[in-house]
C-alpha cells in the first residue's frame, strides 16, 4: 500500500517529465522555449502560486497553535543547512552546484509530492502539520535556499556587479510569500476575482517546472543522468541525513517537548521528500549548472517511490 501510493504521487510528475522531453525532441519547443518558461515561473506564476497558498491553506491561529512543530521544523532547517555545507566542502563540490546541493538535501517539492502523499498516508486530518512544514519549507527556500544558488553562478562576475544585489535577496517568489503574510495577519480581503486569477497563474509552476526539466533532459540526452559523486552525496543527505535529523530532533526533545503521534509522522515524512522541481528553474537563472539541478531533480523523484517504504519503518517509532 505505501509503496502503491508513493508510485501514484511520483509517477504523474515522471509522465509531465517525459512528455517534455518527447516535445522537445520533436521539435515542438524552440530552443528559447526554456528560458521563457524560466522567467514567467520565477516572476510571474512563482510568486501568484505561494500568495494564493498562503491565504489558502494558512490562518492566524493555525500559526500560532503548531509552534511546537515550527519549532522542530526550524531546527532541523538549520541542522540540514549545517550539515549540507559541510559536506560541499569535505567533498569538494565546485561552483555552480553547490546551491543546488544544499537544496536538495534541505528543501522538499512539499507541494506537488509532499501533499498529496501526506493525505494519501495520514488524511486530512494532518493537513493543519504539513502546513507547519509548508511554511517553513517555503520560507527556507525563498529566503536562504534561492539566495544561495542565485550567488553560485558558474560565470565569472565582473567588479561593478559585486555590489549588494537587492533583487538576490528578496526575489520574487520571496516577496509573494512576505505580501500574503501581511494580507494574513492584517485581515486583508482579497477580491475574488483576483484570488482566483492568481490561482490559475499559479497553478502552471509545477506542470511548466516539470516540462523545463523534460527540455533540458532532451537537450543534455539521457545519458546525462548519472550517479556521480556529488549527485550520490546529495541523494543521500535527502532522502538519509534529513530524515534521520528530523527523528533525532523529536526523539531527543520528546521528553521536553512532546509532538503528538501523526504530527511527528508528518514532520518526518516531509523531510524526506524528494528535490523541488524549481530547482534548474534557479539553476538556470543564476548561470549555475543546470544539468546537474536536473540530474539530482529527475533521480530524486524517480528513488523517491524507493525511500518512502523505508521511511514508513521510521515511523513505527512514534
Amino acid at each position: 500500500m505505501i509503496f502503491l501510493t508513493a508510485v501514484e504521487s511520483v509517477l504523474s510528475i515522471v509522465l509531465i517529465i517525459a512528455l517534455g522531453f518527447y516535445l522537445r525532441n520533436k521539435g515542438w519547443f524552440a530552443d528559447s522555449f526554456a528560458g521563457n518558461i524560466s522567467k514567467l515561473i520565477m516572476n510571474i506564476a512563482l510568486p501568484a502560486s505561494i500568495f494564493v497558498s498562503v491565504l489558502t491553506y494558512l490562518t492566524r491561529d493555525k500559526l500560532m497553535a503548531l509552534s511546537d512543530g515550527l519549532i522542530y521544523g526550524a531546527l532541523s532547517i538549520v541542522f540540514g543547512y549545517f550539515i549540507a555545507w559541510l559536506m560541499v566542502k569535505v567533498l569538494k563540490v565546485r561552483r555552480g552546484r553547490r546551491g543546488v546541493f544544499i537544496n536538495t538535501i534541505v528543501n522538499a517539492n512539499t507541494i506537488f509530492i509532499g501533499l498529496p502523499l501526506n493525505i494519501a498516508l495520514f488524511g486530512e486530518a494532518s493537513m493543519p502539520y504539513f502546513l507547519v512544514y509548508y511554511v517553513l519549507n517555503t520560507v527556507s527556500t525563498w529566503a536562504f535556499g534561492a539566495f544561495l544558488i542565485a550567488n553560485d553562478s558558474t560565470e565569472p562576475q565582473p567588479a561593478h556587479r559585486q555590489q549588494f544585489n537587492w533583487k538576490k535577496l528578496l526575489p520574487a517568489p520571496l516577496l509573494g510569500f512576505l505580501v500574503a503574510l501581511v494580507f494574513l495577519l492584517a485581515d486583508i480581503p482579497v477580491p475574488s476575482f483576483i484570488h482566483s486569477t492568481l490561482g490559475y497563474v499559479g497553478s502552471i509552476v509545477t506542470p511548466l517546472s516539470l516540462l523545463y526539466i523534460g527540455i533540458t533532459l532532451a537537450d543534455a540526452g539521457l545519458k546525462s543522468i548519472r550517479f556521480d559523486k556529488d549527485t550520490t552525496a546529495a541523494l543521500l543527505g535527502k532522502f538519509v541525513l534529513a530524515p534521520v535529523i528530523m527523528v533525532a530532533l523529536i526523539a531527543a526533545g520528546h521528553s521536553i517537548l512532546p509532538l503528538p503521534s501523526l504530527e511527528a509522522k508528518t514532520l518526518i515524512v516531509q523531510s524526506s521528500v524528494s528535490a523541488l522541481a524549481v530547482l534548474p528553474i534557479l539553476a538556470n537563472e543564476a548561470k549555475g549548472d543546470v544539468r546537474f539541478a536536473t540530474n539530482v531533480v529527475t533521480t530524486s523523484t524517480i528513488l523517491f517511490m524507493i525511500v518512502v517504504p523505508l521511511v514508513d519503518t521510521l515511523l513505527q517509532m512514534f
